[in-house]
């Protein structure tokens, strides 16, 4: 009975575990970025995450896509959820934007998955997801109103200029259209071994970006190297097999009716870690936001 009960306790905990983990991404580009820049930084972390996949899909026996068209689809979608939206994020933290708001906008993905949807799969959009995108545009406006700086025009935001705010809507809109496409087109996918070929994709397109782009240098200092162990282990592998778990116990709609609580989640690890504040303007907007997108995941009744 005991043994049970443990079970159970860590069946309702794993999907708490997994957002926690989830919002600690934002934290990591924070500690990282000062000692490398974007698309090195997400290399580095690429080519470390698919080191340890091999390993496991070894000790698993995990089979592989068989049609090689899949194997395209798949790519594709790892260059889409993971290179322009990871490079895209990282860019925006990089540029000054606060890991907490950076976390908000990104987090804002179901309701513009839901919106691309209709266009693209024919989806009809429930009124309630309707109130949600509305919820989670004023939301939007109102955290970033708090971050406006009157004083200074040229920069506009306070420590973050436009391009930051390009790139964390271009984060936004790369995860949305890739989780689109590989809902279309990656039906069948292995979990394992097709985030290995996704993290391929992704590190084709991040090693072309910091080719063309960066200067590839890194400060390996113990800060960047703490910070790039932890997105490889307790991010990028350990939150993929919490998912795993979640996925074989049939719990995964779990981690979609709780993915909202990531921006205040980050949040609230951005003032403890770094004392990134936000006033009572941009919490209520970040409330808001969370109340739009809880309403969006809602399945119906």
């Amino acid at each position: 009975m005991a043994s049970y009960s443990a079970r159970d306790l860590w069946l309702n905990a794993t999907p708490i575990l997994f957002v926690v983990l989830w919002s600690t991404g934002f934290i990591g580009a924070k500690y990282g970025l000062p000692y490398a820049e974007p698309y090195t930084f997400l290399f580095v972390r690429f080519i470390g995450v698919l080191a340890v996949l091999f390993v496991l899909i070894q000790f698993l026996n995990e089979r592989w896509p068989q049609a090689p068209w899949l194997w395209v689809h798949i790519g594709v979608a790892g260059m889409l959820v993971h290179g322009l939206y990871l490079g895209a994020v990282f860019t925006a933290i990089g540029l000054g934007m606060p890991a907490g708001v950076t976390a908000l906008i990104v987090g804002l993905q179901p309701l513009v998955t839901a919106v691309l949807a209709r266009f693209w799969l024919n989806e009809t959009i429930r009124r309630r997801q309707w109130l949600g995108i509305l919820l989670g545009l004023i939301g939007i406006i109102l955290v970033l109103s708090e971050q406006l700086d009157l004083n200074n025009p040229g920069h506009f935001f306070i420590g973050f200029g436009w391009v930051a705010v390009l790139s964390a809507l271009s984060a936004l809109l790369g995860i949305s259209v890739g989780t689109l496409y590989q809902k279309r087109y990656c039906t069948g996918m292995p979990l394992v071994t097709g985030t290995f070929i996704q993290y391929l994709g992704a590190c084709f397109i991040l090693g072309l970006g910091a080719w063309l782009l960066e200067t590839r240098i890194i400060d390996w200092t113990p800060t960047f190297t703490l910070a790039l162990l932890w997105l490889i282990f307790g991010l990028s592998i350990a939150a993929i097999l919490l998912l795993m778990t979640l996925i074989r116990r049939g719990a995964a709609s779990r981690v979609a009716s709780l993915f909202y609580l990531v921006p205040p989640v980050t949040a609230i690890e951005a003032w403890v870690l770094f004392g990134e504040t936000l006033g009572l303007v941009a919490l209520a907007g970040i409330a808001i936001a969370v109340l739009g997108v809880a309403l969006a995941v809602k399945p119906p009744n």
